[in-house]
């Protein structure tokens, strides 16, 4: 079925609907009005001619155009000529309109006198400019402006992605022409009526002084009927130009809303060809944009944490880096080379993601990030790049959280795992270090260092957590904090204190 069926129905009826309001104005002008070129009584004849005209050249319009838009309905909508064609449909209806007007000029102007022996070439000449000029242009303004207003529903088929701006061959009404097309239409059109009427109205009463009162009637009434007129299709056209204008406009505004409430996925259908059309363009590429920015900011998210992310795209992550006070916390497995010798790759990398999305959830949880994954272990901090000054707290927090969570992933593992965590606070440089085609956000001190040797420990004294003395510290009485024998560690010259954590 074709989809637009209903549509072009509703099309089809609203141009009927100008033109029986066209033909009727003018039959009731020139037959009642300015009665130059009929006889002064009505026949029966004269009705069954005019009706019969009517439908004919009203058929005969609308057969044209939909031969002429059948390659659009029947073909791909997204072909170059299916496209073209979707935009000149409403200058086609209305120039079969204007057509029709045309020829009904000819028709009710000269072909229907002569047939009645009542022709003359000056009543003919005025029937014929009268009908196409006046009835003909404001008809098929009427029409064009509808069916441009209720067709743009259907554009969206033939532009999914906007684009009307850039089809060959369509001519283009801006916003002010429109406006300025119903002004002349609907106030100077009616104004020029009216003074040509006058005028002729005042040579023949001067040329009969007795009839001046009659006259005087007949002018009463001409003014009346073009005020009714005119009023009648001044609130048509306005009605359809500012909803063609109102329209796109509001869907613009609700799209914009959407996207300030942060619904990336809005889309404002594209639905003209003039300034409101290119905007509601600009609009949509804009909002591809932010869509590709959100995608990127995303993805760039998996590889440097989200808090890192935002920090850098802020622009508050410095390349020379910064001093700070943190709390470093390093996790390694233990006995993993035994484990990956006797475990089928596949099923490792399985296993590793798993253990590393426990661990960073963990850590996430508690206000700390996963700077990065060395192998088996994971190096986070605790107060960087975003300020906490419960940093050590927080590290401790996480230690724990950590320590819950793989006894839970090793309760349905045949073979569990274990690992060694290290937490220790201190001064390091934070910044993004690297060249210039790569950059990282890292911490360089001794804090790094020994927070690494610390966790080494957790070999040597048999247990799973250990903290420094200067994370110690900061900690509050509730912690289950053990103190064991100062040890020597690698690179360092003093002893260093450290706690179990039981």
């Amino acid at each position: 079925m074709d989809p637009t069926a209903p549509r072009r129905r509703s099309i089809l009826w609203r141009a009927r609907g100008a033109n029986l309001f066209g033909a009727v104005m003018a039959f009731a002008y020139f037959r009642y009005l300015d009665p130059v070129t009929s006889a002064p009584e009505v026949t029966w004849a004269e009705i069954v001619f005019a009706v019969g005209a009517f439908i004919a050249l009203t058929v005969t319009g609308a057969r044209l155009a939909t031969r002429w838009a059948a390659p659009m309905l029947t073909g791909d909508p997204g072909s170059t000529d299916a496209r073209r064609r979707a935009l000149l449909f409403p200058w086609v209806t209305a120039g079969t309109t204007m057509l029709s007007w045309t020829l009904a000029g000819v028709i009710f102007g000269a072909v229907w006198p002569f047939l009645n022996g009542r022709f003359s070439m000056e009543s003919a000449l005025r029937s014929v400019v009268g009908v196409t000029a006046v009835g003909g242009i404001v008809t098929a303004s009427i029409v064009f402006f509808s069916v441009e207003n209720l067709w743009r529903q259907e554009l969206p088929r033939f532009f999914p992605s906007g684009g009307l701006g850039v089809v060959r061959g369509v001519p283009r009404v801006p916003v002010r022409a429109r406006l300025l097309a119903v002004f002349l239409l609907t106030s100077i059109g009616p104004l020029i009526l009216l003074g040509i009427v006058a005028w002729r109205r005042a040579a023949m009463a001067a040329a009969e002084p007795g009839n001046a009162g009659a006259m005087l009637g007949d002018m009463l009434t001409l003014i009346g009927f073009f005020i009714v007129a005119s009023l009648v299709a001044a609130v048509r056209l306005s009605l359809v130009v500012s909803d063609s204008v109102a329209t796109p406009l509001l869907g613009l505004t609700f799209a914009m809303a959407r996207v300030e409430r942060g619904e990336l996925d809005a889309h404002c259908p594209v639905v003209s060809n003039d300034e409101i059309g290119a905007a509601t363009e600009g609009f949509n590429r804009m909002l591809d944009g932010l869509r590709e920015r959100e995608a990127i900011k995303e993805t760039f998210g998996r590889y440097v944490t989200r808090e890192v992310r935002d920090e850098i795209l802020a622009g508050r992550v410095s390349v020379e880096g910064e001093q700070r006070e943190v709390t470093v916390l390093f996790a390694d497995l233990r006995d993993f080379t035994p484990w990956v010798e006797s475990t089928e790759p596949r099923q490792v990398v399985r296993d590793l993601n798993a253990y590393f999305a426990e661990m960073e959830a963990a850590i996430r949880a508690h206000g700390g990030l996963v700077l990065q994954f060395i192998g088996d272990e994971i190096e986070a901090v605790f107060g960087a790049p975003v300020a906490a000054p419960d940093h050590a707290a927080r590290a401790l927090r996480a230690a724990l959280d950590m320590r819950a969570r793989l006894a839970a992933y090793n309760a349905g593992r045949t073979r569990p795992l274990r690992h060694g965590i290290g937490v220790h606070t201190g001064p390091v440089l934070a910044g993004a270090i690297g060249s210039r085609e790569r950059l990282s956000y890292a911490l360089v001190g001794d804090t790094v260092n020994l927070a690494s040797r610390i966790q080494g420990l957790t070999k040597d004294v048999g247990t799973d957590i250990l903290v420094s003395a200067t994370t110690a510290r900061q900690l509050d009485a509730a912690a289950m904090l053990q103190a064991l024998p100062a040890v020597r560690v690698k690179g360092k010259s003093v002893e260093v204190e450290v706690f179990r954590v039981v």
